[in-house]
């Protein structure tokens, strides 16, 4: 093993060695293993860079072993993904516009709820911890089956994308066909009086499983699970278009839903 190492440490020194390196590790990450995209893309890197040699200033050293070639990234418009951007952002707007004390959030994007937490203070909860420390935003471990709060406790809270799914063992986590009923049921269990519910899941011309990636809903199962709370808007997503009523013709989408507990 050792030996092993030193070799490993040895032809890392050599420039060719990481230049290739990093040419395999790149181009296998944004085209997996389509030969026709590693010769396009290494093609295209080295004409760009041979442009870029021809005017380079000398203030930055340039060198083979620092190459790293993204070639995947020349789109004539901007890669997005457009559920997390239209949940992300409704669930910001609603809680800025809200104004809690305190905002919890359960297992919902940690980049998301790290930039909300800069404006107001969040508690996250997850399986898995976060390691990363930032001001403003606290880490909680537990499970949406078992939120590590008292009843009737928070007064913001939102899980974004989460319940769908709960108990596929996706996670790590026990397989439990009514995983998602139980994290609903305890979800209203830690909400306190008037307090606010911010919630995303997937929504279906019907009630299914896409074993084991997550569930989907129908807008009448929502609110049967939701049926103790008051609801104050709702949106959907179908595409890249969000709408202001669930269209169960259009198929598979994403559910919106702020709820109050009443």
């Amino acid at each position: 093993m050792m030996i092993l190492q030193n070799v490993k440490k040895i032809l890392a020194d050599f420039s060719f060695v990481k230049m290739c390196f990093n040419f395999y590790k790149n181009l296998k990450s944004q085209y997996g293993f389509n030969l026709f995209y590693w010769i396009s893309g290494i093609f295209r890197f080295f004409i760009d860079l041979r442009t870029f040699q021809k005017i380079q200033n000398n203030n930055f050293k340039i060198s083979s072993q620092y190459y790293m070639p993204f070639m995947s990234d020349k789109t004539s418009h901007t890669p997005i993904e457009p559920t997390y951007f239209f949940q992300d952002t409704w669930a910001a707007r609603k809680i800025f516009e809200s104004k809690p004390e305190r905002h919890y959030d359960i297992g919902s994007s940690v980049k998301s709820i790290g930039i909300i937490s800069q404006f107001i203070p969040v508690t996250m909860i997850d399986i898995r911890p976060i390691d990363l420390k930032l001001q403003g935003l606290d880490f909680q471990k537990g499970s949406i089956l078992k939120i590590p709060f008292p009843d009737k406790s928070i007064k913001s809270l939102s899980s974004l994308c989460v319940i769908e799914h709960i108990g596929l063992g996706r996670y790590g986590d026990p397989i439990d066909a009514f995983g998602s009923e139980k994290a609903v049921e305890e979800i209203q269990r830690v909400l306190a009086e008037s307090a606010n519910l911010y919630i995303s899941l997937p929504v279906d011309c019907e009630c299914r499983v896409y074993f084991n990636a997550h569930r989907a809903f129908t807008r009448e199962f929502v609110m049967q699970l939701f049926g103790g709370l008051e609801l104050l808007e709702e949106k959907y997503h179908y595409g890249r278009e969000l709408f202001d009523n669930y269209k169960p013709e259009k198929g598979f989408g994403t559910g919106l839903f702020h709820f109050r507990k009443v």
